[in-house]
């Protein structure tokens, strides 16, 4: 598992996963040029801050990275305690315009998504988050969504939803048209800056009967393993997964 000569685009880079994939990475040999909306204290190859909510930000930010890149980690993402609207712009819409926008320079390269356990449910909303996926750009997403709204106890799961759903469909065309593969890594709760935003989220209820199925939380950099491998080589005939990262969570509900 070995990243010499690539060149890795990592948001998120300022704490948590994103830190450590960052980190795990250069380790690994690659260039990271890190995007966060906060300034960083690690040594990167290059960082932009950039407010990853706003598609006139993201446009400038594609225009300032390298014309041929080797991997995207989109690890960016605000929680569910934040404002609906936020949650969609940063965990799907703003995630799926800077990919979209990438997919020429990253030929022969990985893009790897951060979804979630909660993401699990995708199933029960598949024909929602199929038409959300089919919105062309940013505008028609915020305009599909407008139309179709997603109540604010519970947008947190939608999106990491919609986005294992949206990455499962650009799967196949982005593999076959560019050599692209995009996976997804769902974690449970991670010791992040972020964790006490999800038990607040999720109530004591579900927590209690969560903490009574796991070993513990993940630490960041148990979950920067899984990435940073599927944005290596060594996972170069894996596309279209959803992977958990969880410690066994997920599997408890068989």
């Amino acid at each position: 598992m070995q990243l010499y000569g690539k060149t890795l685009v990592v948001t998120g880079v300022a704490s948590g996963i994103g830190n450590e994939v960052a980190r795990l990475a250069r380790f690994h040999g690659a260039r990271v040029i890190g995007v966060d909306r906060h300034p960083v204290d690690m040594t990167l190859d290059a960082f932009h801050q950039a407010d990853l909510s706003d598609p006139q930000a993201i446009d400038a930010l594609v225009a300032a990275l390298p014309a041929r890149l080797d991997g995207l980690a989109n690890i960016a993402g605000v929680p569910g305690t934040a404002d609906p609207a936020l949650v969609a712009r940063v965990n799907y819409l703003g995630l799926r315009h800077l990919s979209q926008a990438l997919l020429p320079r990253l030929t022969g390269g990985s893009v790897v998504n951060v979804a979630s356990i909660l993401g699990a449910a995708w199933a029960e909303r598949l024909a929602a988050h199929r038409a959300l996926a089919d919105t062309p750009d940013f505008a028609a997403g915020e305009q599909w969504l407008a139309a179709n709204p997603v109540p604010a106890e519970s947008c947190y799961q939608y999106f990491k939803e919609a986005l294992i759903v949206w990455s499962a469909r650009c799967s196949r065309p982005w593999f076959a048209s560019h050599d692209v593969r995009v996976n997804c890594v769902a974690p449970g709760p991670v010791f992040t800056p972020i964790l006490d935003d999800f038990v607040t989220m999720l109530g004591p209820d579900r927590v209690a009967a969560d903490a009574a199925k796991m070993k513990r939380p993940a630490f960041a950099d148990e979950v920067a393993e899984g990435i940073v491998f599927l944005l290596s080589d060594a996972a170069r005939w894996i596309n279209g997964v959803n992977l958990p990262i969880d410690g066994g969570l997920a599997a408890t509900a068989l």
